[in-house]
């Protein structure tokens, strides 16, 4: 078991088998991510967090393909059942105790959204020796740092004004769905050799 990703080929590359069921991951989650948003935005838009979560929904639709693209994919038997358990796990979940049944829809999407892009780091698994001009390694670093702009997305929503009358049920919300998404990518890492250790989650 090891802390990074590998160990790389001679051209520094993540082993396929490595590539494939990480990317799997990712698309799972940020393909739930897309179509939450989709379904999530209103015909018209009311307000200034709406058009967030229009901009939000391209950006998740646009890292799907780049992972899609840039995978180095090989048959993996243990796929079809953590597919399941990951898609289960991305199941909307609107936050009931706020009235306003839009806005609790967007912000349990925002739960979700900030615990995916706040615990899942996954170039900081790249060992330095990775070839910056992998496709794979390119797409994992161009990941993170989507995740970083987007995660300052869903702290303005979780932050904003409209949800403040409901901070607590919201930061329960919030704690539930980082321990759900923590283990889930902890356990997809142990199961491809990748120890993950201790992460520092950037709450709201």
């Amino acid at each position: 078991m090891s802390g990074f990703f590998g160990p790389l080929d001679a051209e520094g590359r993540v082993p396929p088998h490595q590539q494939t069921r990480v990317a799997a991951f990712l698309m799972s989650a940020h393909g739930a991510l897309a179509r939450q948003f989709a379904y999530t935005l209103p015909t018209t838009l009311d307000s200034a967090w709406q058009t967030e979560l229009n901009a939000q929904f391209y950006r998740e639709t646009e890292l799907v393909t780049l992972l899609l693209r840039a995978t180095s994919w090989v048959p993996d038997p243990g796929l079809g059942y953590m597919a399941v358990t990951w898609e289960s796990a991305w199941y909307p979940v609107p936050i009931h105790e706020i009235s306003d049944w839009h806005l609790a829809v967007a912000a349990g999407l925002a739960t979700l959204a900030h615990a995916v892009h706040a615990g899942i780091r996954p170039a900081a698994l790249l060992p330095v020796e990775a070839n910056p001009d992998d496709p794979f390694v390119a797409a994992l670093r161009r990941i993170e740092f989507e995740s970083g702009r987007l995660l300052q997305a869903q702290i303005l929503l979780l932050k904003g004004s409209s949800l403040v009358p409901h901070r607590d049920v919201v930061n329960a919300a919030l704690e539930r769905r980082h321990s759900e998404v923590r283990k889930l990518w902890g356990n997809m890492l142990q199961s491809v050799g990748v120890a993950l250790g201790d992460s520092n989650d950037e709450k709201p």
